[in-house]
């Protein structure tokens, strides 16, 4: 096996049905995690299927072709296991972490719904998800203070027609209009082996593996003309500020600042990262050292800055604080603006980018100190990029980041002329 660079193994094969399979093995405990990557998230919903995604990562639990409503789920915990979905506009992956001797259980259980969802998918347990997806939006976005910021920031960041202009949370007017029919085209559409990418880590072997994926999701069927996501990559600068300001129950003002930079898997979002850790992370930052302790106009432990990981589109880069009392919305917009803008101008130290470093190497091996944290690692570079071993390009990418490289990269991407400023007030200061 030639070196990749990664400190543990890395094997993969690809089914005859598409179906690609990475492994590595790992014998610290009797343990393993299987990660199912499908290559679907909002970014690729057509018009008027807008939050189709992620009700998948919810109707997908809701039994298949040989497992009952609900039964994945009590068969992966009664086995001692654990399991969750997400999705994002890039993907939705599926996994579960379980004792070695319940890996057989598990890809039964992945293949199962994989391929057999559809048939088993009824009215009944549409209705029940969409409700569910419903209800999510009002306890996550809507009823909760600052809660839609992430709905409104992607509007302002990328226009009309962009695969990344909504939120994987998607339309309620959208999931209502939709038949059952429009659901099922639309699982059989994206949710094909030769769309997916199935990562296994832990106490196993590759062998092994490889035989229990053909036994299982090798009799699958391949989708042969999977519609591509639209192009994203080019976002044409408007050369003005795209600004807006709610009014909302909300305890205080809040300000976010948001640029797009590169995207997530270039070397430009190396930078990015390390940037947004120089400026937002901790209280060694710009933002907390200038803003939360300096001049204290933001509350300490809401302020600071973050890059988003989105690999198909110029990736966001979001700066926010929240004002303390007394203090207004302008004169905290005004002082987060000078911290990003100084990062042009005032040169990041050695100090401050060996401590951005060194947070960032802390967490990168926190990730990859579990089997499953691996194993979605390896599974988003085989996705995204088609080589689960470029993995192990982030970290050094990260570490060879310079400072000069920085203030370039704030001064071509983070200029006030194509700024997004979203701004909440309290009510009562309306």
């Amino acid at each position: 096996m030639p070196d990749s660079g990664f400190p543990w193994p890395i094997e993969t094969t690809r089914l005859d049905n598409g179906l690609r399979v990475v492994v590595s093995e790992d014998r610290t405990a009797p343990a393993v995690a299987v990660n199912l990557w499908y290559d679907v998230g909002s970014r690729h919903e057509p018009a008027g299927q807008t939050g189709f995604a992620h009700l998948f990562e919810h109707l997908m639990f809701e039994g298949s072709v040989n497992v009952a409503k609900t039964e994945h789920m009590k068969l992966i915990q009664g086995a001692g296991g654990s399991l969750n979905a997400t999705t994002n506009p890039d993907r939705t992956n599926y996994f579960e972490t379980v004792p070695a001797e319940h890996l057989e259980l598990a890809l039964w259980l992945e293949a199962d719904r994989m391929g057999g969802l559809v048939p088993a998918l009824t009215q009944e347990t549409l209705d029940n998800q969409r409700d569910v997806v419903k209800n999510e939006r009002r306890q996550r976005y809507e009823n909760v203070p600052y809660g839609d910021a992430w709905l409104r920031l992607l509007p302002l960041l990328y226009p009309p027609g962009h695969p990344y202009h909504h939120a994987t949370i998607g339309s309620m007017a959208d999931l209502n209009a939709a038949d059952l029919a429009t659901f099922q085209a639309f699982h059989t559409t994206y949710y094909a082996p030769n769309n997916a990418v199935l990562t296994v880590v832990g106490d196993t072997t590759a062998a092994e593996v490889f035989a229990l994926a053909d036994k299982y999701f090798g009799g699958l069927t391949p989708r042969p003309d999977i519609p591509a996501a639209p192009d994203g990559r080019t976002v044409p600068a408007t050369g003005r500020p795209a600004v807006e300001t709610v009014t909302a129950d909300v305890p205080a003002p809040r300000v976010y600042l948001a640029h797009r930079t590169q995207p997530f898997g270039a070397p430009g979002y190396d930078v990015t990262t390390v940037l947004a850790t120089v400026l937002g992370s901790g209280r060694g930052s710009r933002l907390y050292q200038r803003l939360a302790d300096g001049e204290r106009i933001a509350q300490p432990d809401l302020v600071g800055a973050y890059g988003v990981d989105l690999a198909h589109a110029p990736a966001p880069l979001i700066a926010t604080a929240t004002a303390r009392p007394g203090v207004t919305a302008e004169r905290l917009r005004d002082g987060l603006a000078e911290v990003v803008d100084e990062l042009a101008t005032v040169p990041v130290t050695a100090a401050e980018l060996d401590r951005a470093k060194a947070l960032l190497s802390t967490s990168w091996w926190r990730q990859m100190s579990t089997v499953d944290g691996r194993a979605d690692t390896l599974g988003r570079y085989a996705t995204q990029f088609g080589d689960p071993a470029r993995a192990a390009d982030r970290l050094p990418g990260w570490l060879a980041v310079t400072a000069e490289q920085i203030a370039e990269q704030a001064t071509e991407l983070l200029g006030a002329a194509d700024r997004v400023i979203l701004t909440y007030l309290p009510e009562e200061t309306s």
